[in-house]
């Protein structure tokens, strides 16, 4: 999430550059967003950095680059917390279907399950969960080791004391592994079946996946490092057992995949129009998040959604203009990217062009 809100939507055991010359045939120019593809190396401290911007209203221009050895266009990667959006679209499909409501209580469809140490079920809605609103305490955050089932990570939640009671924004993983286990409840399927049937399938997504206890990535794949914080040598942590995140940042995905995701979702082609205004409405937190969804305002006053993920091995983040019509996805290989100025301004130089009115929105 943008500056000070991506600390918050950071996954804690999740733990959310020379320029190549690798293109798409249909790739004009070299854009200014792929010049700060260097500096995520140099500044940002990742072993290689690519990206993938596609602008419909642009002639249709399509610009892959990369820096850095091992990292493809066509590789799979673990996309952390954008695996959010695609529950959180999962969910609204639900309330479209009347299958639930987001004024439900978590109790309604968990009963007992959230209950003790100030914790709750029955005054907890779906849209709090949807929204981070829920005030229950971030699994990820604890210190012991991480869980590696929804309701063992529910448990670990439940045993402290909620991170507030008001109602106000605080970025937790265990809202999304609540709404996981609603969705199966609901559908009688687990969420990952819902969301290939839903999502990945109907809009063609050959690169994506949810793993589930597959520890190692679909080919083709890079590989993924960590940073030690001893001696800040890097670690290779490609292979990990997904589940400790679960509905929270399992996905698995490429560049041209998270691309076509959000350009569908924020074009009108997985909600209608109600839902969709739903899905992003950040009233409830004031601006701050939306339902597995964020924008972000760019200096040239155009508003960006999408989503971060991090997760160990991997820093990804997915932007796009309000119409879907113009979107761009830049990953590193690390889930220790420095420079917390580094990914606003590569964003600007996408979204902001040169000359564009200040105060223009889109």
């Amino acid at each position: 999430m943008p500056t000070l809100r991506a600390l918050r939507a950071t996954l804690v055991v999740l733990t959310l550059f020379g320029l190549g010359t690798a293109s798409l045939p249909s790739e004009p120019h070299l854009t200014p967003a792929a010049a700060y593809l260097p500096r995520l190396v140099a500044g940002g401290g990742a072993p290689a950095a690519a990206l993938l911007a596609q602008d419909a209203s642009s002639a249709h221009r399509t610009t892959y680059r990369s820096t850095g050895p091992g990292i493809r266009s066509a590789d799979r990667f673990r996309a952390g917390s954008i695996t959010k959006t695609f529950v959180a679209t999962v969910v609204l499909q639900l309330a479209r279907e009347r299958r639930l409501q987001l004024s439900d209580t978590v109790d309604r469809h968990l009963p007992g399950l959230v209950r003790g140490h100030g914790n709750d079920g029955r005054r907890i809605t779906l849209r709090a969960l949807l929204t981070h609103t829920s005030g229950l305490y971030n699994y990820t955050a604890a210190p012991d080791a991480p869980p590696v089932s929804a309701v063992a990570a529910i448990h670990t939640a439940v045993a402290h004391r909620p991170t507030n009671t008001d109602g106000s924004y605080s970025y937790s993983n265990t809202d999304y592994v609540l709404l996981g286990l609603v969705v199966q409840r609901v559908t009688g399927h687990g969420y990952a079946t819902e969301i290939r049937r839903r999502i990945i399938d109907p809009l063609r997504l050959t690169g994506t996946s949810l793993p589930g206890a597959r520890t190692d990535l679909p080919a083709p794949h890079g590989h993924g490092y960590s940073r030690d914080p001893a001696d800040g040598t890097l670690r290779d942590v490609t292979a990990l057992d997904p589940r400790t995140a679960g509905a929270a940042g399992e996905l698995i995905s490429t560049l041209a995949d998270l691309n076509r995701f959000y350009s569908a979702l924020l074009g009108g082609r997985l909600l209608p129009p109600a839902q969709l205004s739903t899905l992003l409405n950040t009233g409830t937190t004031h601006g701050i998040y939306g339902m597995g969804i964020y924008p972000q305002e760019l200096p040239c006053g155009t508003t960006v959604w999408g989503h971060n993920g991090r997760i160990a091995g991997s820093y990804v983040r997915t932007a796009a203009t309000r119409d879907g019509r113009h979107t761009l996805t830049f990953r590193v290989n690390t889930d220790s990217l420095t420079g917390a100025t580094l990914e606003p301004a590569l964003l600007e130089a996408e979204f902001c062009p040169a000359g564009r009115n200040r105060h223009r929105t889109s």
